[in-house]
């Protein structure tokens, strides 16, 4: 009698560690879960840093013309009126002047 008693419990036990460890709702499945959160995590990091920086520049374009001067210059090519344009195709110049040696 005690025999089939410990057989019984020992198949439920065996069941309830199934259940915990590979069933609905176990570990395994947490593990799944709690690495796709940190996956979207990461990603919702890198759209508030980027949904950031636009209100910053949203803030520039409300409050400054430098902002808007720079978007002019470097979206649309715009000049001012005492600048002079001159383009040379196929090169590229830096915008810094060097410093004299």
């Amino acid at each position: 009698m005690f025999k089939w008693i410990s057989l019984a419990l020992v198949a439920l036990l065996a069941l309830l560690q199934y259940h915990l460890w590979l069933g609905d709702g176990g570990l395994l499945e947490l593990e799944r879960v709690e690495a796709r959160a940190d996956l979207l995590e990461a990603d919702n990091h890198e759209l508030e840093e980027r949904n950031d920086r636009l209100a910053a520049e949203v803030v520039d374009l409300k409050n400054g013309l430098d902002a808007i001067e720079e978007r002019a210059r470097n979206d649309l090519g715009m000049v001012r009126q005492d600048e002079q344009f001159i383009w040379v195709p196929g090169t590229t110049v830096n915008a810094t002047p060097e410093a004299p040696q």
